[in-house]
């Protein structure tokens, strides 16, 4: 089915923020997301770089999801008047500046100061949307006054569900407008080198991340030491009131961590029946999935491997894309994430089936470097990036992406 029957042609510029069209870009001599990584892994002490860089196990689907990516050619044009092209679309009926949209991602406030804010308020100044995670240690409430913006956010469900049910509640009164339901995190994955940096739940001091720190002062003052000398010791602000410890205790219980063996698709038709807006299943790999997804109601999915974090052994998220992608058809909306680092990397997504992709480890690499400037290079690297691909491809809009594009996978 081609794109243009699930996008907007028509999508206009006075729908998007002011700012989305020209601001004065930070960070100008970093020219891709590798620059603001390698800034973001000089600033941060290791156990919480490789806490957002690694995957699990021996990170077989953290290769692979660049292998996939980099299998896939696509055919350049010439001869074609591009110099009147845009890169915006829509998504639930609204118009985005570009086709992504930030992922989940429960380490920002971590990286920089109110760092989930920092991303927030970046992605509302270029027109495109940010999904807060459960996991943040920055609450949905604060996010959404102080940021504003187009505000989605990621759900998990606890064996009881009735605390699920209470945020969402949270979730429903804070005006966020879309739900990510995260369904590939049933247990806990096997992160080694989280355990020997200390940088688990609990989180563990130990004379090797004490070094570290240490060794690391402007992260500590920066970071770690406003919260010590404002809120104290982070914890996650978007979990239950019965299970909000701060990051260095220890959960009472073990229902306290936000993995469930129980859930099935019945789940998901209550949270259908719970939740109006718009309504996406995170963590869908199978095209049976999808197809059992939109069964119950939901709106689409988000094809995904958890960016390599969790089954190591998994297929890469853009090798199952077009089987998902042509599961769904023209029913449901659908995004894709792990390992998009170029603007190229989303026009392959695009053109095998996707509405928009979302990003998680490059915003992080940003608003590690420099908060809410470092985010902003980020979004508009790729978004040049995009653009200029585009044109070397002859497409003047997302709507003119699709399978036609793909030289070879």
């Amino acid at each position: 089915m081609p794109l243009s029957s699930r996008l907007d042609r028509n999508a206009s510029s006075k729908d998007l923020p002011q700012s989305s069209r020209g601001s004065t870009p930070s960070f100008p001599d970093a020219q891709t997301v590798a620059d603001l990584r390698a800034i973001a892994r000089r600033r941060l002490p290791l156990g919480l770089f490789e806490f957002v860089d690694r995957g699990s196990e021996a990170e077989l689907a953290l290769r692979g999801n660049r292998e996939a990516l980099d299998r896939v050619r696509l055919w350049p044009r010439g001869l074609v008047d591009v110099s009147e092209r845009n890169t915006r679309t829509t998504l639930f009926g609204r118009t985005m500046a570009q086709p992504f949209a930030i992922a989940p991602t429960g380490a920002a406030g971590l990286l920089w100061h109110h760092g989930e804010i920092a991303l927030a308020r970046a992605a509302a100044a270029q027109g495109v949307p940010f999904t807060l995670s459960t996991a943040s240690i920055t609450s949905m409430e604060d996010v959404a006054d102080q940021a504003g913006g187009r505000l989605w956010f990621q759900l998990y469900m606890w064996p009881d569900r009735r605390m699920s049910y209470q945020l969402l509640d949270r979730v429903k009164a804070a005006g966020y407008e879309a739900l990510l339901v995260t369904i590939d995190t049933v247990v806990s994955p096997k992160r080694d080198y989280n355990h020997r940096n200390g940088f688990s739940v609990p989180i563990r001091i130990n004379r090797r991340n004490a070094l570290d720190v240490a060794l690391h002062p402007r992260w500590m003052l920066s970071v770690m030491a406003r919260y010590l000398l404002t809120s104290g010791i982070p914890r996650h602000q978007n979990y239950p009131e019965a299970l909000r410890r701060s990051l260095m205790e220890r959960p009472r219980h073990v229902r306290g961590t936000p993995k469930n063996e129980t859930l099935t698709w019945e789940d998901l038709r209550e949270l259908r029946k719970r939740w109006q807006g718009p309504l996406l299943v995170k963590g869908v790999i199978h095209p049976e999935d999808a197809r059992a997804a939109m069964n119950c109601g939901a709106d689409g999915v988000v094809v995904s491997n958890h960016g390599a974090r969790n089954f190591d052994p998994g297929i890469a998220a853009i090798d199952a894309l077009p089987a998902v992608a042509e599961a769904i058809g023209d029913h449901g909306t659908v995004l894709v994430d792990s390992g998009f680092q170029q603007g190229s990397d989303i026009v392959k997504a695009l053109s095998l089936g996707a509405n928009a992709v979302l990003l998680g480890r490059a915003p992080l690499y940003g608003v590690a470097a420099g908060g809410e400037g470092g985010v902003t290079r980020i979004l508009q690297i790729l978004a040049d990036d995009v653009d200029r691909t585009m044109a070397f491809m002859g497409c003047r809009s997302i709507a003119e992406l699709g399978p036609h594009c793909i030289a070879r996978r």
